[in-house]
């Protein structure tokens, strides 16, 4: 399938990362918007399997389809633009700097925001009749998935807090594997398995998402569900988003970066 040698795939990583950085406004939010929709609408098709069928496993092997499709079309999520936009920095590309990155991960953080915002509206209409009646079952789920993860947490105190900060990060360990497994090949069907197999770890596991996030939360609250906006961005978006932050940039950027890019001397073999 075309696979590249990690040198190889770790320096795509690094011209990815500069090419966020040049972006124009536009294109920036467009991609992001679009990017931020088709994750959404992946989670709502998730959720929905898992109410339909009882079995979570069914959903977590679909959603990745979101991932695939908005990967291959060339749009940008947050958690993965915190992983490789810093890589044209610390690399000292020409024009790069962490102003640049700010600027990036701002416009990617807003545009995901409107396009996850976008659809669960639609979800909400579709949900409700056009709010005329009660959430059907997926609705009600929903609702129930927003109290869970935002006083559930916040019932826990401090521990709370770690779990979803811990939650955020392996998250992006996991999803920031997958932006990088697009690279390994330059083959389409190539590309599809190595980015199935991450997001499926994370969907499954229950990992914190900041973009799904985006999504999930606001449409609970759209149906009726018992908790506030200063709830879920304080026990949930905002440790979540750190939590992407470092696990991104640490376990996959670099990592990656460090030992295939900027590789240590070899060391001399006496006998």
């Amino acid at each position: 399938m075309a696979y590249l040698a990690p040198r190889e795939f770790v320096t795509k990583m690094v011209d990815a990362g500069e090419s966020k950085l040049v972006m124009s406004t536009r294109d920036t939010l467009i991609r992001a918007y679009m990017a931020g929709a088709i994750l959404a609408l992946a989670a709502a098709f998730a959720v929905t399997i898992n109410v339909n069928t009882g079995n979570v496993l069914v959903g977590s092997l679909l959603f990745p389809v979101g991932f695939v499709m908005l990967y291959l079309m060339g749009f940008d999520l947050l958690t993965g633009v915190f992983t490789l936009a810093p890589l044209a920095v610390i690399d000292k590309r020409p024009g790069a700097s962490w102003g640049g990155v700010l600027r990036n991960w701002f416009l990617v953080f807003v545009g995901n925001f409107a396009g996850a915002l976008t659809v669960a509206l639609f979800m909400a209409i579709i949900s409700t009749f056009g709010f005329s009646e009660a959430p059907n079952a997926i609705g009600l789920k929903l609702g129930d998935i927003g109290v869970a993860r935002t006083l559930g947490y916040a019932a826990h105190g401090g521990a709370g807090m770690l779990t979803l900060f811990i939650r955020g990060m392996m998250c992006n360990w996991m999803v920031s594997t997958g932006v990088v497994a697009a690279m390994m090949s330059t083959q389409v069907s190539g590309k599809v398995i190595a980015m199935w197999m991450p997001i499926l770890v994370f969907f499954y596991m229950g990992f914190e998402h900041s973009v799904v996030n985006m999504f999930l939360f606001p449409l609970a609250l759209m149906m009726g569900g018992k908790f506030t906006i200063a709830d879920y961005f304080i026990w949930n978006e905002i440790p979540t988003v750190l939590g992407n932050l470092v696990g991104g940039l640490t376990f996959v950027g670099a990592t990656l970066y460090t030992t295939h890019y900027k590789t240590a001397p070899s060391r001399s073999i006496s006998f």
